[in-house]
């Protein structure tokens, strides 16, 4: 009996260990349980990001409507320069977009936080493009974007962009005009994306030669967006360069009238003008804009300078011809007694002489005569040569003064002109032949 008894205490001492230890392996497992649950209910930010990275949406939001909506609701335009020999305005623009993915969106139950950041290249991310441009990059302005919990993403762009633009250059260098920088994105058949602006705003409007006014965004249709820059170019730098110097030599080519004709100074100095501009214009030549549908003026007035002082210059060495001899060359026979027709002459009077001679010898007295006839005809001759030559030179001095009234009153007439057509003349240019 007393055997008995120990043996039931063994047995229940035994079934109480192993309910223990399955107790203990039940309490084991569902702490295992809570804790694998607790991990899969991760709700941190970065959990978050995590989770709509997993999703792997790179493809544009399509719903009902197939085009998507872009807002930009802030531009900031830029000019970085402005490529007057090839026609170029290069530009750059930051873009702010904002469109909407609602799948991209979560429960604020759930993940307590309205927005997040991803990675730039786990979702899609529309793409601008500049129309008329011949070069044009978009790089995305940082690595990330913003993401919020009604699938809202907002992200910035930068866009650099060389334009095809003819710039009004018939007025250089006081040229000025308007060109259109045109901003689209993709869409096809009722697909795609589409543009919605807001701001716009210039930051740094002068660049080297060129000003910019002002911008504004203007529209020709509704997918045709654009921004319209107004350019004008600082004409200070140009005109000291370029317009300065030719009124300056045509003006010395101008006093140089007052050199006299004889000499060869005037020739000389008029000669060394000629060859001073054509320098000038060899040097320049990489300095002038480009040709265009509106070519520049200034080409224009340098080659009417340059003919006003070869002009000048044949003037003067004809009237140095006119000073000397009477005559023009090729023209008119000079009247001035050659060696030959001195010689003619003198040989003329001897046979008189000779025929007047008889079988008498002459006396001394008739010799004395004779050579007092040559002296008078000698002096008579020079006294004649000199009147001759008076004329010529007062004939000379009377076309050269004409001719420097004329001079100077052309010179006037045209540069007069030709600034008026400078200023205010304007050549039109369709800056839109791009769209068709």
């Amino acid at each position: 009996m007393n055997r008995v008894i120990p043996a039931v205490m063994q047995s229940e001492m035994l079934r109480f260990h192993i309910l223990s230890l399955l107790k203990a392996v039940f309490l084991l497992s569902l702490l295992a349980v809570a804790c694998g649950r607790a991990d899969s209910r991760c709700t941190t930010r970065r959990c978050l990001a995590e989770m709509l990275i997993n999703k792997s949406y790179t493809s544009q939001p399509q719903y009902e409507n197939c085009t998507q909506i872009i807002y930009v609701p802030f531009i900031e335009y830029q000019t970085l320069s402005v490529d007057t020999k090839n026609l170029r305005l290069i530009s750059r623009l930051q873009a702010s977009l904002v469109w909407s993915d609602l799948e991209l969106g979560w429960n604020t139950s759930v993940y307590q936080y309205d927005e997040v950041v991803l990675p730039v290249s786990k979702v899609w991310t529309p793409e601008l493009h500049v129309t008329n441009g011949i070069v044009t990059t978009m790089k995305h302005s940082s690595r990330d974007l913003m993401v919020y919990s009604n699938g809202t993403l907002r992200h910035s762009v930068i866009i650099n962009a060389e334009v095809n633009c003819e710039v009004n250059l018939f007025n250089y260098p006081f040229a000025a005009d308007e060109c259109p920088v045109a901003i689209q994105t993709w869409s096809t058949d009722g697909c795609g994306t589409e543009l919605a602006f807001g701001e716009l705003r210039m930051i740094d409007g002068t660049h080297g030669d060129w000003k910019t006014d002002y911008v504004s965004l203007q529209k020709q249709r509704d997918d045709r967006n654009y921004i319209m820059v107004a350019l004008r170019i600082k004409y200070l730098n140009p005109f000291i360069t370029l317009m300065l110097p030719s009124i300056l030599i045509v003006l010395a080519d101008g006093v140089s009238f007052a050199l006299p004709l004889g000499g060869g100074e005037r020739n000389s100095f008029k000669v060394t003008l000629v060859l001073s501009f054509t320098m000038f214009l060899i040097i320049l030549n990489n300095e002038l804009p480009g040709d265009s549908h509106c070519s520049p003026i200034i080409r224009t007035h340098f080659c009417v300078c340059l003919v006003l002082m070869v002009l000048s210059m044949l003037v003067s060495l004809v009237l140095t011809r006119v000073a000397k001899d009477g005559g023009l060359i090729f023209c008119c026979c000079s009247k001035e007694s050659t060696p030959e027709n001195a010689a003619k002459k003198d040989e003329k009077e001897d046979e008189e002489a000779k025929a007047g001679i008889s079988v008498v010898q002459p006396d001394a007295s008739e010799e004395h005569s004779r050579m007092l006839r040559k002296v008078v005809n000698f002096l008579q001759d020079l006294h004649a040569k000199e009147q001759e030559s008076e004329r010529h030179q007062k004939l000379a001095n009377i076309l050269d003064k004409t001719f420097f009234w004329f001079y100077f009153i052309l010179g006037i007439i045209y540069f007069s002109a030709m600034s008026y057509v400078m200023v205010n003349y304007k050549c039109s240019v369709n800056h839109f032949d791009f769209w068709y």
